[in-house]
């Protein structure tokens, strides 16, 4: 991400929180449904430890294709991306800014490394 400025409304549902931008709420809204099933919270929570993981190390007691089946869900919703393969193993890894606007838009992350505000609407990045 060398280059691009992280934007990040104000939390969307922490007590005083401004309306959303629709686009905004539709990200966010795609991003927490993908987190709506404990198999794809499983491996969000398997990526948060490691810095890439085999999708054969996926052992959540599902069939192959289901597992591709949720990864594919988590990387349409920009919270996981393939990381690198190797041969026909492919390694996903957690996009940490993802996960980061989700803690950040329910009030629960420390704080934004920056703020503007102005009379419009206030900025955190």
């Amino acid at each position: 991400m060398e280059g691009k400025l992280k934007i990040l409304e104000q939390p969307c549902c922490a007590p005083g929180a401004p309306p959303l931008r629709p686009s905004v709420a539709e990200t966010l809204a795609a991003r927490f449904k993908a987190l709506s099933d404990p198999a794809r919270v499983a491996i969000v929570n398997r990526l948060a430890g490691e810095e890439d993981v085999c999708v054969c190390q996926f052992r959540l007691g599902l069939s192959q294709p289901t597992v591709s089946h949720h990864l594919r869900v988590l990387r349409e919703a920009g919270l996981i991306e393939v990381a690198r393969k190797r041969g026909t193993w492919v390694f996903y890894r957690l996009v940490p800014e993802a996960v980061e606007q989700l803690a950040f838009a329910l009030g629960g992350a420390p704080r934004p490394e920056g703020v503007l505000a102005t009379a419009e609407r206030t900025v955190a990045w």
